[in-house]
């Protein structure tokens, strides 16, 4: 399963949790090329519409010239987009059939953020297929992505719907959706779903419980290692260290099974009990139609909630479809596609207030009540600890399911 691993109710709890725990223009781009290793990318913007028409004349679409770019690449390369989450099959259908001309190269759906990272810097030098154009990664991995220069800035036209607390303000990555850490769990298998970390701990889940990646690269896996952490009490990187242990335990008592797992393992029943974004267990529980059934429980200690970001290589084969596609993820259609998989879009209060979420989409949308929104820094702190600790605390390698 892809494991982005490093919602939000109504963006907004995103900054007043911040707040209380401490939270287009000229003309459409012409095609770019990837930028030198040792310069940093030009700053560019999305188009703008052009000078109003006469009223005989039919609108400008302010896309048209972007779009036209963008075919002349002919491709978009993505990485880590399994279709089953956030609807990213939807998404992809959806962009193509927009934009058609466009095909869209789709890398690894399996791959954690950490191994989109890898991607980029493993093929700076290769304009070829297997060289990513966008990444979608947890909140970490933007700021050091860009430190590291390996994303381009890029401001979408509906740039202003982002919180600010969502993104760089230069624009080199962007929020695009979130959720909270939940346990999903196939009722089939388990009799007494748990509700707690804690409850994990039970012998009656000997050989049922599995992280949704690998703590060493996924951001989900190493948030939950940290959730754990929070749940018996501790804080900050105690929390971090406290979950190192917690695992440690859980694998000792022979709970833990050190599998990447997915809507398939759960499903069958190889790993009954996965802790996972609530967008993926609600989405998978659907799918499923109730062969067999899923409960999606998220735990009331170490509640926390993680939102991802977007954005483009600095070394994109395909910069100005890679423009293209992040036009789409954030028009109002992009963006309803995300929530209509349970998923809050990040432009969620915007469009609230704008009258463009359906209110069949926004009532079946999960509560992030009581959860945890935790900061760059506070997310790079625990992850540290986490990817340097796992090795020797807890010992055990996470492989991909068999």
């Amino acid at each position: 399963m892809r494991t982005k691993n490093y919602a939000y109710q109504l963006f907004a709890l995103f900054v007043i949790a911040a707040t209380l725990l401490a939270a287009c223009g000229g003309g459409a781009p012409a095609a770019t090329e990837a930028p030198a290793a040792t310069e940093a990318p030009a700053m560019t913007e999305a188009p703008a519409a052009t000078e109003a028409p006469a009223a005989t004349e039919a609108p400008a679409d302010p896309m048209a010239a972007l779009y036209e770019a963008a075919k002349l690449e002919g491709m978009l390369t993505t990485i880590a987009l399994p279709h089953d989450w956030c609807n990213y099959g939807g998404m992809i259908e959806g962009f193509k059939a927009k934009y058609p001309g466009i095909e869209v190269n789709e890398l690894d759906p399996g791959a954690g953020s950490g191994e989109e990272i890898e991607a980029i810097k493993a093929n700076k030098d290769n304009p070829g297929p297997q060289a990513p154009d966008v990444i979608d990664v947890g909140l970490a991995f933007g700021p050091t992505s860009k430190a590291e220069g390996l994303i381009q800035p890029y401001k979408v036209s509906t740039w202003d719907d982002i919180p600010d607390a969502a993104k760089d303000a230069d624009g080199y990555w962007y929020g695009d959706y979130y959720g909270v850490l939940s346990f999903s769990v196939n009722t089939a298998e388990v009799a007494n779903p748990p509700t707690e970390y804690a409850d994990l701990l039970k012998p009656e889940y000997n050989g049922q419980v599995a992280l949704s990646g690998d703590p060493l690269t996924s951001n989900a896996a190493a948030l939950t290692v940290w959730a754990a952490g929070l749940s018996t009490g501790a804080t900050g990187e105690e929390a971090a260290q406290a979950g190192l242990e917690y695992f440690k335990s859980l694998n000792e008592a022979g709970n833990f099974v050190p599998i990447d797992g997915d809507s398939r393992t759960v499903g069958i029943g190889e790993t009954p009990i996965m802790v996972d974004w609530n967008y993926n267990s609600i989405a998978n529980d659907n799918a499923l139609a109730g062969n067999p059934d899923l409960v999606t429980n998220v735990p009331n200690k170490g509640s926390i909630a993680g939102m991802y970001v977007q954005a483009i290589s600095a070394y994109a084969p395909h910069p100005n479809a890679a423009k293209l596609w992040m036009e789409y993820l954030y028009s109002d259609e992009g963006q309803l596609i995300w929530a209509s998989a349970f998923c809050y879009p990040i432009r969620y209060n915007a469009m609230t207030a704008a009258g463009t979420i359906p209110a069949d989409i926004a009532a079946q949308l999960p509560s992030t009540e009581g959860a945890y929104f935790p900061t760059i820094d506070e997310i790079n702190a625990a992850k540290a600890i986490i990817t340097a600790g796992w090795p020797t605390v807890v010992g055990v390698e996470v492989k991909a399911a068999p």
